[in-house]
């Protein structure tokens, strides 16, 4: 086995990212056919086939899967290196991939990444919604953001958006008015529960805390989903009860649609962490990102000072 040339390696790996030579070339800038030479060098170097060709596709053999999977790391580490090249302290450039929960998405991020990117405009950001917790080294993604108790102990973890969140009760008035609106947990069997169905196939409970108690409630209904929107368009149409993060309701609870209910029992719990590893280079749109989130917090942190003492 010949020893392969690395621009050969980093080919082969945009090749099967691309899932084509044809789209692998046109975001390389050259044509199928160099990549396609290429890839037949690397081949004849190590002496297995790493490709499985077809007319409609491209995609790895089991040798190419492995050694894609012992690759990535060192690609991404090389990449990081070069960009760090190209970067100086104030204009970072390259892309930030994250895997973010859907409600960091789509609350979170908008005012926090628009404020971001203005202040960087050589950084792209890559975003991917995911609420299962994921190893972002294995997943190619530069960082991700999760809740505390998600967290590996071998993870940086920096705070990013509001320290303390809530789940938050409510129905819509018609269906309080039909079915009575309850005022312990304990009285929550007797009605219609919207459930949650995460993507690892869990079913959420209904969870209140209050002065050291905690109830946990199946949900029971006529409703199980994955979507937050129809559930939450659910409970406005009167179809029971939801319990949910308090940003998805704010719209509703402010204009009447739906009506908050046990409010006292609400659970109350630490707001989200961006986390990478720290074994690792850390690439200058990372670098960038987390000292922006630091300063904000510092901002934030001195607002609260300074209108305390105003």
């Amino acid at each position: 086995m010949r020893k392969p040339n690395l621009t050969d390696v980093s080919i082969f790996a945009a090749v099967v990212e691309a899932g084509g030579f044809r789209a692998a070339a046109q975001k390389r800038g050259l044509s199928a056919s160099s990549l396609s030479d290429c890839i037949r060098r690397l081949e004849g170097d190590l002496g297995l086939r790493l490709l499985n060709r077809t007319t409609r596709s491209v995609t790895p053999t089991a040798a190419g899967e492995r050694l894609l999977e012992r690759l990535r790391p060192a690609l991404q580490e090389i990449d990081a290196a070069f960009n760090d090249l190209d970067d100086d302290a104030q204009r970072p450039v390259g892309t930030l991939k994250l895997n973010v929960p859907v409600p960091v998405a789509r609350f979170l991020l908008p005012d926090l990444l628009a404020r971001f990117l203005r202040l960087y405009p050589g950084i792209n950001v890559e975003v991917v919604m995911d609420n299962t917790f994921v190893d972002v080294n294995a997943g190619g993604y530069d960082a991700g953001v999760r809740y505390e108790e998600s967290l590996a102990r071998d993870m940086i973890a920096v705070p990013i958006g509001p320290r303390r969140q809530r789940f938050v009760a409510a129905a819509a008035p018609r269906y309080l008015a039909e079915r009575g609106t309850p005022t312990q947990p304990e009285e929550l069997p007797g009605h219609d529960l919207l459930g949650h169905r995460f993507e690892s196939g869990k079913v959420g409970v209904f969870e209140f805390h209050r002065d050291g108690r905690v109830v946990r409630i199946p949900p029971q209904g006529q409703l199980l989903t994955s979507s937050h929107d129809l559930k939450i368009q659910s409970a406005i149409n009167g179809l029971g009860i939801v319990y949910t993060f308090e940003d998805f309701l704010r719209e509703p609870l402010s204009d009447g649609r739906l009506v908050p209910i046990l409010e006292d029992w609400w659970q109350a719990f630490d707001g989200p962490f961006l986390y990478y590893h720290g074994r690792r280079h850390m690439p200058s749109p990372l670098r960038a990102f987390v000292d922006f989130l630091r300063a904000e917090r510092q901002l934030a942190e001195s607002s609260s000072v300074f209108s305390a003492v105003s």
